[in-house]
């Protein structure tokens, strides 16, 4: 086990609980349990060598694969979700199917790089990473799609595909996606309107720059130290979910909204070591190579979609919707990125089991709990 993981989970775990205490009290009881459940599965899943997850990656992107269409035909949506369907609802259990297509698509093209290789694969990869992006902006959760879709090209980049292959792709995609771009946006107007920022300051609501204006205001009056969950505050809607930091900020102020970054950080720097190490064993073999792609696929699965739902909350992005990676209320998305970290964590052990015993004690980075 990695000793920097298990810091970061941690961190992210008690800050998420310490936000949606304070953002909405009620919750906690059924966040808290499920925060546990997930760091335990992280621990067990872990165990499991590289080989086992990169055997069963096709079937799990299959699986998910038929969830997203089963979406479109029985799915449910929300009272904030403009109309959209994205969850399915099986009476006592209901999870997002896109979360977990992210984890599917980590595996499936780990797995398929690692069998087959990467010469003149970028055409089957390619296909994989536009049908799973596809189904997902299908439903529309275009900020899904687009974090989807970013994440198959990392996949592609840290399995060796040329960066001229990719660049030349995504060229030509683009200009394949402009007219397409036009027609999507005039079917679903409220994605246009969250794109320009809104027409007027009336139109506003509490999806939109309110809500950023909110988080804000809440950061600032967090301060340095933070004003504990039992501050006076006025909440607003989403606080628990995309605008957690808000929460977090406030409770513990910007020594909380610095250890989440670090916490994050940590999950960084441990993926690009694992992918360091691996270019350090002799000969290479395919279950190293996918387990290097599998860390840094994960990794961004995680930091990438953190970078998104921050970049909201600053007022970077328009609002998205996307959850914070195990800080945010919701059991999909912290079920499925507390399986991302177990990736990273076998992936480690896997790798520094194959290094010669010099080269694993001269990288002072991989700490590890073996």
């Amino acid at each position: 086990m990695s000793v920097q993981l298990l810091i970061a989970q941690v961190l992210l775990l008690s800050l998420g609980m310490l936000g949606i205490a304070a953002a909405d009290p009620d919750k906690i009881l059924d966040h808290g349990p499920k925060a546990l459940l997930a760091l335990g599965l992280t621990l067990v899943v872990a165990r499991l060598r590289p080989r086992a997850f990169l055997k069963v990656g096709p079937w799990v992107w299959v699986v998910t694969l038929v969830l997203l269409v089963l979406v479109h035909f029985i799915g449910v949506g929300t009272a904030e979700s403009a109309g959209t369907k994205r969850w399915l609802n099986f009476g006592v259990i209901r999870f997002q199917p896109s979360e977990m297509a992210k984890l599917g698509l980590v595996l499936m093209l780990a797995s398929f790089f690692a069998r087959r290789g990467v010469q003149n694969k970028l055409i089957s990869a390619t296909g994989m990473i536009l049908l799973t992006t596809g189904l997902i902006f299908w439903e529309p959760d275009l900020g899904s799609s687009v974090l989807m879709f970013a994440l198959g090209i990392i996949l592609m980049y840290a399995a060796g595909v040329r960066i001229s292959n990719i660049s030349g792709f995504m060229l030509a995609l683009g200009l394949m996606a402009i007219p397409v771009a036009g027609i999507y946006l005039e079917q679903h107007p409220y994605i246009k309107e969250r794109l320009i920022g809104y027409q007027t300051r009336d139109d506003v609501t509490a999806q939109g720059l309110d809500q950023i204006g909110m988080a804000h205001r809440d950061l600032r009056m967090g301060g340095i130290p933070g004003q504990g969950p039992d501050g006076p505050r006025y909440n607003y809607f989403g606080e628990h979910t995309d605008m957690i930091v808000a929460s977090v900020g406030f409770t513990s102020g910007l020594l909380g909204v610095a250890m989440l970054l670090f916490a994050y950080w940590l999950i960084v720097a441990t993926a690009l070591d694992v992918a360091h190490l691996a270019s350090r064993v002799r000969p290479m073999t395919p279950e190293i190579h996918g387990a290097s792609v599998m860390a840094i696929g994960a990794m961004f699965m995680i930091v990438g979609q953190a970078f998104v739902n921050l970049c909201v909350a600053a007022g970077i992005f328009p609002v998205t919707g996307v959850p914070l990676p195990l800080v945010s209320y919701g059991f999909s998305s912290l079920l499925t990125m507390s399986l991302a970290m177990a990736v990273i964590h076998s992936a480690m052990r896997e790798v520094r089991r194959h290094l010669p015993e010099q080269s694993e004690n001269d990288n002072p980075v991989a700490l590890s709990a073996d």
